[in-house]
């Protein structure tokens, strides 16, 4: 076993005090997503939008990575053979954390995107209408570099490669609701891959697994590192 595929989602940041989405206190039970998780949202109320997401980008910032991120961190270093770490978060806690070529599916909230041109770039601070795009000048054009709802996530093509040609897929913090990220463990199986999933609860797509390891991403994460490790 030489290739690994790990898909990282909110649990995994839950316990660094970055909220879930959809438990029964999760974000999307709080805010009506159409209104600020999509393009429309955007273009019907952007400054409710930008205020959202200057919400979490205050949050992004002041959190602190933790030991799942770490011991995942260690993988990537020490695992013989290739680990892609694919993430539907978009934090920056895995690099805090140490890892490196983290593929942000989802975008992330410390990045820019303009709407006009495409550009893109880091950012920090609030975001908002009157920001100037340092690609194409454009005004009023600037957004976080999000996937939002009906948009294509980022770096598909890749991540289906390496569905299709890994010997282990680990789904981490995910709830198995939101395509496509949920179909990723059906792409692997077919391809031969064992299946794992590392969980605080069962997600919709248990079934699919192989097997399972339930409890705190701080517990359980670290713990299968080891065991990956030790052979």
């Amino acid at each position: 076993m030489k290739r690994i595929v790990v898909l990282t989602g909110a649990g995994i940041s839950a316990e660094s005090g970055l909220g879930t989405f959809r438990d029964k206190d999760g974000l999307w039970t709080r805010v009506d997503l159409s209104e600020v998780a999509t393009p429309e949202g955007y273009q019907a109320d952007p400054d409710k939008v930008l205020a959202f997401y200057n919400a979490r980008r205050a949050g992004c910032v002041e959190a602190t990575h933790n030991a799942a991120h770490e011991a995942l961190a260690r993988l990537q270093r020490e695992w013989p053979g290739q680990v892609m770490l694919v993430t539907q978060n978009i934090d920056d806690l895995h690099e805090r954390g140490g890892s490196k070529d983290v593929l942000h599916m989802h975008g992330q909230i410390l990045r820019a995107l303009c709407a006009a041109c495409g550009y893109r770039w880091r950012w920090q601070g609030d975001m908002s209408r009157r920001d100037l795009c340092p690609g194409c000048s454009s005004v009023g054009t600037v957004r976080p570099d999000i996937v939002w709802f009906g948009e294509m996530p980022y770096r598909m093509e890749e991540i289906y490669t390496a569905l299709a040609e890994c010997d282990l897929f680990v789904a981490i913090g995910t709830s198995g609701a939101v395509y496509p990220a949920a179909g990723f463990v059906g792409e692997a199986r077919a391809s031969g891959a064992e299946c794992l999933e590392i969980n605080l609860a069962a997600s919709d797509t248990a079934g699919m697994f192989h097997r399972q390891i339930l409890g705190p991403a701080t517990e359980t994460v670290p713990a299968w590192v080891d065991e990956v490790l030790a052979g």
